[in-house]
């Protein structure tokens, strides 16, 4: 998806490796190197007594939930802290980088996260040490501060499994303002904007529901599921659309994506269509998007059904 920035999820799925070091496993407990405290879903409280090392992957279940058991093909939302064992510094938490994670127990979820997360319940805190080559690849991730031989230290909080998302947008038709193209449309999808009558961009950012949801309110830092088609004012085609693919799923509010859209969209109802103009200060800036075709002068439109939120 063009909107979304590389986030560490995306930069563990597919990069650890799929069996643990074969090497033995230190004679110390690496958890006897921290203390970890606090109820699951707030951050946890982590203080480090000593370094330790991790030579193979270690999970353990540091509070069992009672809710329902995760198995292959669920979904289920996280919060994620992640510390360097050599630093001793925190590297990662999505309670302050976007919000609870959407994680799907599939082949496209990073092997280690997929069996600490399998087999077990919602409301669970689980706890795994591992080799950073194990999670981050070969090569760690520099912007994280993490070497690829460091030890890792990972909270994983299971809060819940998702609402399913909708399969389209459900309310109210509103009148489309003056400002906003035409929608294309086959059966129930959004196939490309009509600009024939489309005065041109002032340069504003706006927004306007073409259907009323009558869901949940999107509020900051959720991670909300859409489909989406962008177009650039006069284009003939649009540049990125999911409508023929999977719906998408990110946090929003949180930088994750366009702020044209973390603008627009937190205060929206889930089951709403809306229609977007962002011009390019609330785009991709000057830079544009050169491999999708934007320049630094355009202004895209949008138009986004959001299908749920968690």
């Amino acid at each position: 998806m063009l909107l979304l920035v590389p986030v560490l999820l995306l930069a563990l799925a597919g990069c650890g490796s799929s069996s643990s070091s074969s090497s033995a496993a230190t004679s110390t407990d690496p958890l006897d190197a921290v203390s970890i405290t606090g109820a699951v879903g707030t951050k946890p409280q982590v203080e480090w007594k000593t370094k330790f090392t991790a030579n193979d992957v270690q999970t353990t279940t540091l509070t069992k939930g009672d809710g329902d058991t995760i198995a292959e093909g669920d979904q289920v939302q996280a919060q994620i802290w992640i510390g360097n064992g050599f630093s001793q510094k925190e590297a990662y938490s999505t309670y302050d980088q976007g919000g609870a994670q959407t994680l799907t127990l599939n082949g496209q979820l990073s092997p280690v996260f997929a069996d600490a997360i399998k087999g077990a319940a919602v409301g669970s805190r689980i706890v795994v040490t591992a080799p950073a080559d194990e999670l981050v690849g070969e090569g760690g991730n520099a912007d994280l501060g993490i070497s690829n031989k460091d030890p890792l230290l990972v909270v994983i909080d299971l809060l819940g499994k998702p609402k399913p998302p909708l399969d389209g947008p459900q309310g109210k038709p509103q009148t489309s303002p003056a400002w906003a193209p035409k929608l294309v449309t086959k059966g129930d999808k959004v196939t490309g904007l009509d600009f024939a009558k489309t005065p041109k961009p002032d340069g504003k950012l706006r927004s306007a529901v073409l259907i009323q949801g009558t869901g949940a309110t999107v509020k900051k830092g959720q991670s909300i599921t859409v489909n989406y088609l962008g177009q650039v004012y006069q284009a003939k085609q649009p540049f990125d659309e999911s409508y023929t693919k999977e719906p998408a799923t990110f946090g929003i509010g949180t930088g994750q994506v366009i702020p044209g859209w973390d603008k627009t969209l937190v205060g929206q109802k889930v089951g709403s269509r809306v229609i977007l103009a962002i011009p390019p200060q609330e785009g991709y800036g000057k830079q544009g998007q050169p491999q999708a075709g934007i320049k630094g002068t355009d202004t895209l439109y949008f138009v986004v059904d959001i299908l749920g939120a968690a």
